[in-house]
């Protein structure tokens, strides 16, 4: 019997971060969610597809995962984008083309119930009525935007006023975040809820 393959088309498209490279797929790999894997360790037996990533390359130190993407970091200034994303864009589309698992929904789903930190934009039992609208606000109009370029932006923490908030995927570590946050995220979230005072990122 003839094995059946997914005909699987990647494009690439550069985001504002220079260390990370965003691929697209005519598939859904994982919809209406996003998980973030900035070292191999945290992709084990979660993510086959990113665990495939960091040990096939050593040049990869971060993957992330959402909707129709993967956004790939890469570990060093000195490797040119031009040597490795054809690469990086023939493993993924033969990896789905092949049938390869993209991440493991029932392990990823434990993680999320074990450490509030893997999905943060859930809203929980303890979430007062603040960081319930916060986390609101960032699911419709913060998410949308920064998916484009190939990353998310997370709630972390909230007190006395200050939002404290996190980078994944292509906006981790990304000089160009750090002005989103300040010029368009604050101004947002200070005149729809009066309770946020400041917008910080988180400090890795």
């Amino acid at each position: 019997m003839n094995t059946v393959t997914k005909v699987v088309s990647i494009y690439t498209e550069a985001t504002p971060n220079p260390a990370t490279m965003k691929f697209v797929v005519n598939y859904m790999l994982l919809p209406q969610n996003s998980a973030d894997f900035p070292t191999p360790e945290s992709a084990k037996g979660i993510a086959p597809l990113a665990e495939a990533l960091f040990s096939n390359f050593d040049y990869v130190s971060g993957v992330f995962i959402m909707n129709n993407f993967v956004t790939v970091t890469k570990k060093s200034d000195s490797i040119d984008w031009f040597d490795i994303v054809a690469p990086l864009r023939d493993f993924i589309r033969t990896y789905i083309s092949e049938g390869g698992e993209i991440v493991n929904a029932a392990a990823l789903q434990t993680k999320f119930a074990a450490d509030p930190d893997a999905n943060p934009n859930a809203i929980t039992e303890e979430d007062s009525e603040v960081v319930i609208k916060i986390k609101d606000l960032l699911v419709k109009y913060v998410q949308p935007a920064v998916e484009m370029d190939g990353g998310a932006i997370v709630f972390r923490s909230f007190s006395n006023g200050v939002l404290t908030l996190g980078m994944q995927g292509s906006c981790s570590g990304c000089p160009s975040s750090t002005i989103t946050l300040k010029a368009g995220i604050e101004g947002m979230l200070k005149r729809m809820i009066p309770d946020v005072k400041a917008v910080e990122a988180e400090m890795l």
